[in-house]
């Protein structure tokens, strides 16, 4: 399938959204470990929607494959057409669009990120009687360490749920989006999760699925800066490279820095969260070689004032976070520079807010 990469996209800086509008998913979900399927055959409301899902960063240093968080103002959008040139109960991709790498992205719905969670939420449905037409837009480039392939998947079983009435919960698009998150880079819904819910998610058990929700305060500020080098680093591959046994001491430490780091979540407490975020003893350590540059970086926005900084999930992107907006640019500034000189790569910086909504419905057109 697609593997979801890009390249750099962003501006060096791109425009800082405002705080999001209230969350539309709000729950903590024990999620059933097959998900329901309808046996109706439902009937589109709708002609074409077209939904957005966010970028997100998975692993937050010490939560590997079971912390993540959606990041607003970056993303992938899709499209959805009820078409009657495309057969009955079938999907066909139209178009894929955008700047980063997007034509080597397979037109194959069954070898799609985003055809193949629209397809799983078409069978959750029981869709029959309609054939769908699909265009993606990537926002997020490929192969980046913030979940191009998870907001492809999510925004496609958003289109797909509405453009039906949205019958389906958030639990099912989860298990949607998972089917196309394992075809990609493996069975882990820290980026699909967040990609739907929004804020902060951690995957508390995979069998059956049990996610929670962590509130991050409404009246704190938490700034994430996003600096994506010119340099591409498959989920598969950085995957590879991690230890398949660990010693109970890094297991103790990074056990205990997970846990200060969902307390830092739940108070709002970004200092904290910071320094819980560049704790990793277990996966950043044999990761971060792998990008050039990253150890200068990280240093580097320390340096400048950063809260904390760690890989966004498989690389290369590197993130940090502080609790000004202003200082963000600063500090995005100084990791470019590092990515340039330590690492001979060409970055992009990008300051973000936490995007606290998820996938979502942002146009459409009534039947």
């Amino acid at each position: 399938m697609a593997v979801c990469h890009h390249q750099a996209p962003f501006k060096l800086f791109t425009p800082l959204p405002p705080p999001n509008p209230k969350p539309i998913f709000l729950c903590n979900l024990s999620l059933p470990s097959r998900p329901t399927i309808l046996t109706a055959d439902p009937e589109p409301l709708f002609t074409s929607v077209k939904a957005f899902a966010p970028a997100t960063v998975a692993n937050l240093g010490p939560g590997f494959d079971f912390l993540g968080c959606a990041v607003d103002g970056l993303g992938d959008f899709v499209s959805l057409t009820v078409d009657p040139q495309v057969l009955p109960g079938e999907i066909a991709i139209s178009e894929i669009s955008g700047d980063h790498n997007s034509k080597k992205l397979s037109k194959n719905p069954l070898w799609n990120c985003a055809g193949i969670a629209a397809i799983e939420v078409m069978k959750m449905l029981g869709v029959r009687n309609v054939g769908l037409s699909l265009s993606l837009e990537k926002g997020l480039p490929l192969g980046s360490g913030l979940g191009s392939s998870a907001a492809s998947a999510a925004a496609a079983a958003v289109a797909v749920n509405e453009i039906f009435g949205g019958k389906l919960g958030v639990e099912e698009l989860v298990h949607a989006g998972l089917k196309s998150e394992e075809k990609v880079s493996g069975y882990h819904a820290d980026n699909i999760a967040p990609a739907l819910m929004g804020g902060f998610v951690l995957i508390q058990n995979y069998e059956p699925l049990d996610l929670l929700r962590l509130s991050f305060p409404l009246d704190k500020e938490l700034i994430f800066v996003l600096v994506s080098p010119d340099f591409e680093a498959p989920t598969k591959k950085m995957r590879a490279a991690l230890p398949t046994e660990i010693g109970m001491a890094h297991h103790v430490w990074n056990s205990s820095q997970a846990g200060a780091l969902v307390a830092a979540v739940l108070q709002g407490d970004v200092a904290r969260l910071g320094k819980a975020l560049s704790s990793d003893k277990i996966v950043e350590p044999k990761r971060a070689p792998l990008i050039p540059g990253m150890e200068a970086v990280k240093k580097a926005a320390i340096e400048a004032g950063a809260l904390g900084c760690t890989i966004s999930g498989a690389g290369p992107t590197a993130v940090a976070v502080t609790d000004n907006a202003e200082k963000g640019k600063e500090i995005g500034e100084r990791m470019v520079a590092a990515f340039l000189k330590d690492g001979n790569l060409k970055a992009v910086a990008s300051v973000n807010r936490l995007d606290r909504v998820g996938a979502r419905l942002v146009s459409s057109i009534p039947r």
